[in-house]
């Protein structure tokens, strides 16, 4: 890729992003949104840390290399499970989830 090829992709991407991220912002201001729309965009933290969760959880390489490193992610999850029935905060579960993910790592197995 060229020099040129390169600065062609980065402003398309950076002006794609910029419409997707900047548009709806100044489209929407002062206006109040549907009880549906705000109860669907209520669902969007949840969901990305589902998300990162899974990613760690279900790592077919991980598991045949070694299935009790495989149960670090799983453990800490279990953690993060009950840290969030108690609290019900989505702060205190990344940190918890954080935290028993680096102590449960530096178990030897």
């Amino acid at each position: 890729m060229t020099q040129q090829e390169f600065w062609i992709v980065y402003l398309c991407c950076l002006a794609t992003m910029l419409v997707c991220r900047c548009v709806p912002i100044f489209v929407l201001k002062g206006r109040e949104l549907p009880p549906r729309v705000s109860q669907a965009l209520s669902l969007i933290p949840p969901a990305a840390f589902a998300a990162l969760v899974a990613n760690d959880l279900f790592q077919p390489g991980l598991w045949a290399e070694s299935p009790t490193r495989a149960l670090v992610p799983l453990a800490a999850s279990c953690l993060v499970c009950g840290v969030a029935v108690k609290t019900k905060s989505l702060a205190l579960c990344a940190v918890a989830g954080v935290v028993a993910y680096a102590l449960l790592g530096l178990l030897p197995f």
